[in-house]
Protein backbone atom coordinates (compact mmCIF):
# COMPACT_ATOMS: atom_id res chain seq x y z
CA UNK A 1 0.00 0.00 0.00
CA UNK A 2 1.30 3.45 -0.93
CA UNK A 3 0.16 6.77 0.51
CA UNK A 4 1.15 9.86 -1.44
CA UNK A 5 1.69 11.79 1.79
CA UNK A 6 2.40 15.52 1.80
CA UNK A 7 3.37 15.45 -1.87
CA UNK A 8 -0.29 14.91 -2.76
CA UNK A 9 -0.90 18.56 -1.81
CA UNK A 10 1.80 19.98 -4.10
CA UNK A 11 1.01 21.18 -7.62
CA UNK A 12 2.13 19.04 -10.55
CA UNK A 13 5.35 20.53 -11.82
CA UNK A 14 8.06 20.20 -14.45
CA UNK A 15 11.76 20.19 -13.60
CA UNK A 16 14.50 21.24 -16.00
CA UNK A 17 18.11 20.24 -15.25
CA UNK A 18 20.90 21.89 -17.22
CA UNK A 19 24.68 21.82 -17.38
CA UNK A 20 26.76 23.60 -19.97
CA UNK A 21 29.73 25.96 -20.41
CA UNK A 22 29.18 29.12 -18.36
CA UNK A 23 28.48 32.27 -20.37
CA UNK A 24 26.43 35.46 -20.09
CA UNK A 25 22.73 35.30 -20.89
CA UNK A 26 22.03 31.76 -19.73
CA UNK A 27 19.67 32.56 -16.87
CA UNK A 28 17.96 35.33 -18.83
CA UNK A 29 17.42 33.07 -21.83
CA UNK A 30 15.96 30.24 -19.78
CA UNK A 31 13.75 32.53 -17.70
CA UNK A 32 12.45 34.36 -20.75
CA UNK A 33 11.59 31.09 -22.50
CA UNK A 34 9.63 29.82 -19.51
CA UNK A 35 7.86 33.17 -18.99
CA UNK A 36 6.85 33.27 -22.64
CA UNK A 37 5.06 29.94 -22.27
CA UNK A 38 3.23 30.79 -19.06
CA UNK A 39 5.47 29.11 -16.49
CA UNK A 40 5.03 30.00 -12.81
CA UNK A 41 8.48 29.19 -11.39
CA UNK A 42 8.33 27.43 -8.02
CA UNK A 43 12.04 26.88 -7.39
CA UNK A 44 15.24 27.92 -9.15
CA UNK A 45 18.81 27.16 -8.16
CA UNK A 46 22.11 27.47 -9.99
CA UNK A 47 25.81 26.86 -9.51
CA UNK A 48 28.96 27.89 -11.33
CA UNK A 49 32.17 25.88 -11.26
CA UNK A 50 34.62 28.70 -11.91
CA UNK A 51 37.63 26.42 -12.23
CA UNK A 52 36.07 24.34 -15.01
CA UNK A 53 33.93 27.15 -16.42
CA UNK A 54 30.69 25.20 -16.08
CA UNK A 55 27.13 26.27 -15.29
CA UNK A 56 24.50 24.12 -13.58
CA UNK A 57 20.83 24.89 -13.05
CA UNK A 58 17.66 23.32 -11.73
CA UNK A 59 14.39 25.13 -12.32
CA UNK A 60 10.93 23.84 -11.37
CA UNK A 61 7.63 25.35 -12.42
CA UNK A 62 3.92 24.65 -12.02
CA UNK A 63 2.17 22.99 -14.95
CA UNK A 64 -0.97 25.02 -14.25
CA UNK A 65 -1.16 27.52 -17.10
CA UNK A 66 1.98 26.24 -18.86
CA UNK A 67 1.22 25.92 -22.58
CA UNK A 68 3.76 23.26 -23.66
CA UNK A 69 3.29 19.53 -23.19
CA UNK A 70 6.27 17.20 -22.99
CA UNK A 71 6.75 16.74 -26.73
CA UNK A 72 6.20 20.41 -27.51
CA UNK A 73 8.73 21.45 -24.86
CA UNK A 74 11.38 19.15 -26.30
CA UNK A 75 10.78 20.64 -29.74
CA UNK A 76 10.69 24.32 -28.75
CA UNK A 77 13.52 24.29 -26.18
CA UNK A 78 15.97 22.51 -28.49
CA UNK A 79 17.07 25.65 -30.31
CA UNK A 80 17.87 27.53 -27.08
CA UNK A 81 19.71 24.51 -25.73
CA UNK A 82 21.76 24.27 -28.91
CA UNK A 83 22.60 27.98 -28.78
CA UNK A 84 24.19 27.61 -25.34
CA UNK A 85 25.60 24.08 -25.76
CA UNK A 86 23.39 22.68 -23.00
CA UNK A 87 23.12 19.15 -21.77
CA UNK A 88 19.62 19.04 -20.35
CA UNK A 89 16.73 16.87 -19.35
CA UNK A 90 13.09 17.48 -18.51
CA UNK A 91 11.36 15.66 -15.64
CA UNK A 92 7.88 15.75 -14.13
CA UNK A 93 7.00 15.59 -10.44
CA UNK A 94 4.00 13.33 -11.03
CA UNK A 95 6.08 10.60 -12.67
CA UNK A 96 6.62 7.54 -10.47
CA UNK A 97 9.75 5.73 -11.75
CA UNK A 98 10.14 2.02 -11.11
CA UNK A 99 12.85 1.23 -8.55
CA UNK A 100 14.61 -2.05 -7.74
CA UNK A 101 16.26 -2.61 -4.36
CA UNK A 102 19.19 -5.04 -4.13
CA UNK A 103 20.01 -6.35 -0.66
CA UNK A 104 21.96 -9.15 1.03
CA UNK A 105 21.63 -10.12 4.70
CA UNK A 106 21.73 -6.72 6.41
CA UNK A 107 18.14 -5.51 6.12
CA UNK A 108 18.07 -2.20 8.01
CA UNK A 109 18.39 -0.01 4.90
CA UNK A 110 15.79 -2.03 2.99
CA UNK A 111 13.27 -1.85 5.84
CA UNK A 112 13.82 1.89 6.16
CA UNK A 113 13.29 2.45 2.43
CA UNK A 114 10.12 0.33 2.43
CA UNK A 115 8.71 2.33 5.33
CA UNK A 116 9.55 5.67 3.74
CA UNK A 117 7.99 4.50 0.49
CA UNK A 118 4.82 3.35 2.27
CA UNK A 119 4.28 6.72 3.97
CA UNK A 120 4.80 8.62 0.71
CA UNK A 121 8.25 10.03 1.33
CA UNK A 122 9.75 8.49 -1.83
CA UNK A 123 8.11 9.41 -5.13
CA UNK A 124 8.52 6.12 -6.91
CA UNK A 125 7.20 2.60 -7.33
CA UNK A 126 9.36 -0.05 -5.69
CA UNK A 127 8.77 -2.73 -8.28
CA UNK A 128 11.32 -5.39 -7.35
CA UNK A 129 13.53 -6.62 -4.53
CA UNK A 130 16.54 -8.71 -5.53
CA UNK A 131 18.74 -10.58 -3.08
CA UNK A 132 21.41 -13.24 -2.97
CA UNK A 133 19.95 -14.45 0.36
CA UNK A 134 16.36 -15.36 1.33
CA UNK A 135 16.21 -13.13 4.43
CA UNK A 136 14.43 -10.21 2.77
CA UNK A 137 11.62 -12.25 1.21
CA UNK A 138 9.25 -11.80 4.16
CA UNK A 139 9.57 -8.02 3.94
CA UNK A 140 8.87 -8.09 0.21
CA UNK A 141 5.79 -10.26 0.80
CA UNK A 142 4.50 -7.94 3.55
CA UNK A 143 4.68 -4.96 1.19
CA UNK A 144 3.40 -6.89 -1.84
CA UNK A 145 6.58 -6.42 -3.85
CA UNK A 146 7.98 -9.13 -6.16
CA UNK A 147 11.06 -10.82 -4.72
CA UNK A 148 13.79 -12.57 -6.67
CA UNK A 149 16.40 -14.77 -5.03
CA UNK A 150 19.53 -14.82 -7.17
CA UNK A 151 22.41 -16.88 -5.85
CA UNK A 152 25.68 -15.28 -6.92
CA UNK A 153 28.97 -17.19 -6.94
CA UNK A 154 32.25 -16.64 -8.71
CA UNK A 155 31.41 -19.36 -11.24
CA UNK A 156 27.88 -18.09 -12.08
CA UNK A 157 28.20 -14.31 -11.72
CA UNK A 158 27.70 -13.58 -15.42
CA UNK A 159 24.59 -15.77 -15.60
CA UNK A 160 23.21 -14.24 -12.39
CA UNK A 161 23.65 -10.72 -13.72
CA UNK A 162 22.05 -11.69 -17.02
CA UNK A 163 18.98 -12.97 -15.15
CA UNK A 164 18.91 -9.83 -13.02
CA UNK A 165 19.01 -7.58 -16.07
CA UNK A 166 16.15 -9.54 -17.64
CA UNK A 167 14.08 -8.91 -14.49
CA UNK A 168 15.01 -5.23 -14.47
CA UNK A 169 14.07 -4.84 -18.13
CA UNK A 170 10.75 -6.65 -17.61
CA UNK A 171 9.84 -4.24 -14.80
CA UNK A 172 11.05 -1.13 -16.63
CA UNK A 173 13.44 -0.29 -13.79
CA UNK A 174 14.83 3.24 -13.90
CA UNK A 175 16.79 3.28 -10.61
CA UNK A 176 18.65 0.57 -8.69
CA UNK A 177 19.31 1.02 -4.97
CA UNK A 178 22.00 -1.14 -3.37
CA UNK A 179 20.75 -1.34 0.22
CA UNK A 180 23.79 -3.14 1.62
CA UNK A 181 24.05 -5.50 -1.34
CA UNK A 182 27.36 -7.21 -0.72
CA UNK A 183 28.27 -8.08 -4.29
CA UNK A 184 30.46 -6.17 -6.73
CA UNK A 185 28.61 -5.38 -9.96
CA UNK A 186 30.40 -6.00 -13.23
CA UNK A 187 31.41 -3.06 -15.47
CA UNK A 188 28.89 -4.23 -18.05
CA UNK A 189 26.05 -4.11 -15.51
CA UNK A 190 27.08 -0.69 -14.25
CA UNK A 191 27.35 0.63 -17.79
CA UNK A 192 23.73 -0.32 -18.49
CA UNK A 193 22.55 1.84 -15.59
CA UNK A 194 25.08 4.66 -15.49
CA UNK A 195 24.15 7.32 -12.88
CA UNK A 196 21.13 5.18 -12.00
CA UNK A 197 22.66 2.92 -9.31
CA UNK A 198 22.92 4.31 -5.78
CA UNK A 199 24.99 2.51 -3.17
CA UNK A 200 25.45 3.03 0.55
CA UNK A 201 28.93 2.41 1.91
CA UNK A 202 29.39 1.80 5.60
CA UNK A 203 32.22 4.31 5.91
CA UNK A 204 32.99 7.99 5.43
CA UNK A 205 34.64 7.55 2.04
CA UNK A 206 37.40 7.76 0.94
CA UNK A 207 38.57 6.58 4.37
CA UNK A 208 38.11 2.92 5.32
CA UNK A 209 36.86 1.49 2.06
CA UNK A 210 36.53 -2.27 1.72
CA UNK A 211 34.52 -4.96 3.46
CA UNK A 212 35.01 -4.18 7.19
CA UNK A 213 35.39 -0.41 7.61
CA UNK A 214 33.96 -0.29 11.16
CA UNK A 215 36.57 -2.78 12.34
CA UNK A 216 39.28 -0.73 10.60
CA UNK A 217 37.92 2.48 12.14
CA UNK A 218 37.92 0.88 15.60
CA UNK A 219 41.52 -0.24 15.20
CA UNK A 220 42.49 3.28 14.11
CA UNK A 221 40.79 4.84 17.15
CA UNK A 222 38.67 7.31 15.19
CA UNK A 223 36.56 9.95 16.95
CA UNK A 224 34.01 10.16 14.13
CA UNK A 225 32.24 7.32 12.33
CA UNK A 226 30.52 7.95 9.01
CA UNK A 227 28.52 6.57 6.10
CA UNK A 228 28.41 7.53 2.42
CA UNK A 229 25.89 7.25 -0.39
CA UNK A 230 27.22 7.48 -3.92
CA UNK A 231 26.53 6.61 -7.52
CA UNK A 232 28.13 3.36 -8.61
CA UNK A 233 30.84 3.38 -11.25
CA UNK A 234 33.15 0.71 -12.62
CA UNK A 235 35.73 1.61 -9.93
CA UNK A 236 34.68 0.18 -6.56
CA UNK A 237 33.58 2.76 -3.96
CA UNK A 238 34.83 5.70 -6.04
CA UNK A 239 31.66 6.94 -7.72
CA UNK A 240 30.32 10.50 -7.30
CA UNK A 241 29.37 11.08 -3.66
CA UNK A 242 25.79 12.17 -3.03
CA UNK A 243 25.56 12.38 0.77
CA UNK A 244 27.63 11.73 3.88
CA UNK A 245 26.99 11.97 7.59
CA UNK A 246 28.93 11.31 10.79
CA UNK A 247 28.45 10.51 14.47
CA UNK A 248 30.88 10.92 17.34
CA UNK A 249 32.75 7.96 18.74
CA UNK A 250 33.92 7.62 22.36
CA UNK A 251 36.91 5.69 23.61
CA UNK A 252 34.34 3.55 25.42
CA UNK A 253 32.73 2.43 22.16
CA UNK A 254 33.52 -1.07 20.96
CA UNK A 255 33.19 -2.47 17.44
CA UNK A 256 29.54 -3.34 18.09
CA UNK A 257 28.79 0.23 19.11
CA UNK A 258 30.40 1.56 15.95
CA UNK A 259 28.35 -0.84 13.84
CA UNK A 260 25.11 0.24 15.56
CA UNK A 261 25.88 3.93 15.05
CA UNK A 262 26.93 3.24 11.51
CA UNK A 263 23.69 1.47 10.66
CA UNK A 264 21.72 4.52 11.79
CA UNK A 265 23.87 6.70 9.53
CA UNK A 266 23.53 4.29 6.60
CA UNK A 267 19.74 4.50 6.71
CA UNK A 268 19.80 8.30 6.74
CA UNK A 269 22.36 8.89 3.98
CA UNK A 270 20.85 6.28 1.67
CA UNK A 271 17.29 7.56 2.03
CA UNK A 272 18.44 11.14 1.42
CA UNK A 273 20.30 10.12 -1.72
CA UNK A 274 17.34 8.17 -3.10
CA UNK A 275 14.91 10.98 -2.28
CA UNK A 276 17.11 13.64 -3.92
CA UNK A 277 17.56 11.49 -7.01
CA UNK A 278 13.80 10.95 -7.30
CA UNK A 279 13.22 14.69 -6.86
CA UNK A 280 15.71 15.34 -9.69
CA UNK A 281 18.03 17.42 -7.51
CA UNK A 282 21.35 15.87 -8.54
CA UNK A 283 23.71 16.58 -11.43
CA UNK A 284 26.95 14.60 -11.76
CA UNK A 285 30.16 15.85 -13.35
CA UNK A 286 33.91 15.24 -13.00
CA UNK A 287 33.17 12.43 -10.49
CA UNK A 288 31.40 14.96 -8.25
CA UNK A 289 27.79 15.96 -7.72
CA UNK A 290 25.81 19.18 -7.49
CA UNK A 291 22.91 18.78 -5.05
CA UNK A 292 20.32 21.49 -5.59
CA UNK A 293 18.29 22.82 -2.66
Amino acid sequence: MYWKGWQAFLPDSAILLIDCPDRPGLVAGISEFLYRHGANILHADQHQDNELGLFFMRVEWSLDGFDLDRDAFLLHFASLASQFGMRWRLEYSNDRPAVAVFVSRYLHCLVDLLHRHQIGELSCRIALIVSNHPDAERHAAFHGIPFSLQTVRADNKADAERRQMELLDAQGIELIVLARYMQVLSPGFVGRFRSRIINVHHSFLPAFSGAKPYHAAFERGVKLIGATSHYVTEVLDEGPIIEQDVDRVSHRDQVGDLIQKGRDLERVVLSRAVRWHLQHRILSYANKTVIFD
